[in-house]
C-alpha cells in the first residue's frame, strides 16, 4: 500500500510538471504570437492614422499597429541604415513616389499583390509598379492640377477657359495687354525637385512622353518643352525673377494674385479657398489640364506609399495592414484624421457626391488619364536624374542656356547616367 502510494505521489508529481512545461511552452508560443501579431509602421504625421482606425483594425484583424511617426526627410536614410544592418526599420514603411526605383533595386520592398478593382480605382499605382509587379500602395494623392484666376479672365475680357496651350498663351496675352497682371504664368524655375516635377508634368501633359522605353529622353519632346519655357520667359509670361524663387513661393503665388495660372500640386485646391492662406477666396477654380493642341491626354501624379519592409518579421501581418490602409473605408477615415486626399478615384467620387468634397469634379476627371510618365517605373538613379532636370531647367531660366542647348545637355547627361547604372 504504502509503495502504491509512492507510485501515486511520484506519478502525480511527474504529471504536475509536465503540466507545468506544457503551460509554460503555451506561454511562450503565446507570447510569440502576440508579438508577432504587432507590426510597426513608419510614415510622416501627415500621412498617420487615428488611434481610433488603429483601434478598428485591431478589432478586425487581431493585429496591434505601433505607428513610428518621421520626418519625410529622415524616412529615406532611417531605412537606408537599418537595411545595411539587414534589419526593418518598421514593418511597413513609407514609400515616397520617387524612391521606388532605389528600394526595388536595393531589394528593400516586398512584392505585393493587387486585385484588378484596386488598380483600377486607384491610376497613380503605376508609379509603384518595377516590371510587372507593385510594390507599394499609394495612400495619398499627388495629382497635378490646373489652376486658373476666374477673375482674372473676366478682367482682361476673356470668356472661355482655353483648352490648350495655343488658347491659354492668347489668354495671357490679353491679361499682359489689359495690365490685369504682370506675369501671368506661375512655373518654378529654381534648382529644387519641385522645378523637376513642374518640369515632367509640363512635358507629359503636352505631348504624352517625356522618356522612351529604354529610359532615354525623348528629343522631340523635351526640346518643344525647353522651346516653350524659352518663349514664356522672352514674352514675359514667367516672370525673370522665377529662378531665384523657391517652388513653393511660385506654387503659393496663385492663392497671393502674383499670378492667373498654375500647374501645381492638389492642396491649391483647398488653400485658395482658405482665408488664412488666400488673397483670391472663390477666383481660383481648377481647370482641365492643357495639351499641346487640345485638352491632355495624359496626366502626372506625384504620390506617397506605403509599402512591406522586405526584412520585416511580420510580413504576412504588414500585408493586412497595407490592404486594410489602401481600402476605401480606411482612406475615407484618414481624410476625415487628417484631411488626406484619398486616392480612389471611388472615394473622391463618394466625397463629391456627398458634398464633403467641393470644386474637384476636375480632380476626377484627371484622375482617370493619370500615368507613369517613367515607362519602365522609376529608376534607381532618380535622384541623379532629378538633379540633372532641376539645374538645367535653372540655367535656362537664368538664359544661360537656349532651349537647344538644354536640350543637348540634358540628353548627354541622362544618357551617362543610364550607362552608368547599367
Amino acid at each position: 500500500m504504502l509503495k502504491f502510494k509512492k507510485i501515486t505521489a511520484l506519478t502525480l508529481a511527474a504529471i504536475l510538471t509536465a503540466s507545468s512545461l506544457v503551460a509554460c511552452g503555451k506561454k511562450t508560443e503565446d507570447t510569440k504570437d502576440k508579438k508577432q501579431e504587432e507590426i510597426s509602421l513608419m510614415i510622416p504625421e501627415w500621412g498617420q492614422p487615428s488611434q481610433e482606425m488603429l483601434d478598428e483594425f485591431k478589432k478586425e484583424t487581431g493585429i496591434s499597429v505601433k505607428v513610428l511617426p518621421t520626418a519625410w526627410d529622415d524616412i529615406k536614410k532611417k531605412i537606408s541604415v537599418a537595411s545595411a544592418g539587414n534589419n526593418a526599420v518598421a514593418d511597413v514603411i513609407e514609400v515616397d513616389w520617387s524612391w521606388v526605383g532605389e528600394f526595388q533595386s536595393a531589394g528593400w520592398l516586398e512584392k505585393l499583390d493587387i486585385d484588378e478593382d484596386t488598380i483600377k480605382d486607384i491610376p497613380s499605382l503605376s508609379s509603384y509598379k518595377v516590371g510587372d509587379s507593385y510594390y507599394a500602395v499609394p495612400y495619398a494623392n499627388g495629382l497635378r492640377l490646373a489652376y486658373m484666376n476666374k477673375e482674372m479672365m473676366k478682367k482682361a475680357g476673356v470668356g472661355e477657359v482655353a483648352k490648350d496651350w495655343t488658347s491659354l498663351e492668347k489668354t495671357f496675352d490679353k491679361m499682359m495687354e489689359t495690365k490685369t497682371v504682370k506675369h501671368p504664368f506661375l512655373f518654378p524655375l529654381a534648382a529644387e525637385e519641385k522645378t523637376t516635377t513642374s518640369f515632367i508634368t509640363l512635358a507629359y501633359t503636352r505631348n504624352g512622353i517625356l522618356f522612351n522605353k529604354d529610359n532615354t529622353l525623348n528629343r522631340e519632346s523635351l526640346l518643344d518643352t525647353f522651346t516653350f519655357l524659352e518663349n514664356a520667359l522672352k514674352k514675359g509670361y514667367i516672370d525673370p525673377a522665377s529662378p531665384s524663387t523657391s517652388g513653393m513661393d511660385t506654387f503659393t503665388g496663385i492663392n497671393k494674385a502674383n499670378g492667373a495660372f498654375l500647374i501645381g500640386p492638389l492642396f491649391i485646391l483647398s488653400s485658395s479657398q482658405d482665408e488664412r492662406k488666400s488673397e483670391v477666396i472663390g477666383q481660383v477654380e481648377a481647370i482641365q489640364m492643357p495639351g499641346k493642341d487640345s485638352l491632355a491626354k495624359k496626366d502626372t501624379t506625384f504620390s506617397e506609399a506605403i509599402g512591406v519592409c522586405s526584412y520585416s518579421k511580420n510580413k504576412e501581418a504588414a500585408r493586412k495592414f497595407v490592404k486594410w490602409f489602401s481600402s476605401s473605408k480606411a482612406q475615407l477615415e484618414l481624410n476625415k484624421a487628417v484631411n488626406n486626399m484619398p486616392t480612389r478615384t471611388s472615394v473622391l467620387e463618394k466625397m463629391i457626391a456627398d458634398g464633403s468634397l467641393k470644386n474637384a469634379d476636375i480632380m476626377i476627371e484627371e484622375s482617370k488619364i493619370t500615368s507613369n510618365p517613367f515607362p519602365n517605373g522609376i529608376p534607381k538613379y532618380y535622384a541623379q536624374l532629378s538633379s540633372e532636370i532641376f539645374n538645367t531647367v535653372n540655367e535656362l531660366g537664368q538664359k544661360k542656356l537656349t532651349a537647344q542647348e538644354a536640350t543637348d545637355k540634358l540628353i548627354n547627361n541622362v544618357n551617362k547616367l543610364i550607362e552608368d547604372n547599367k
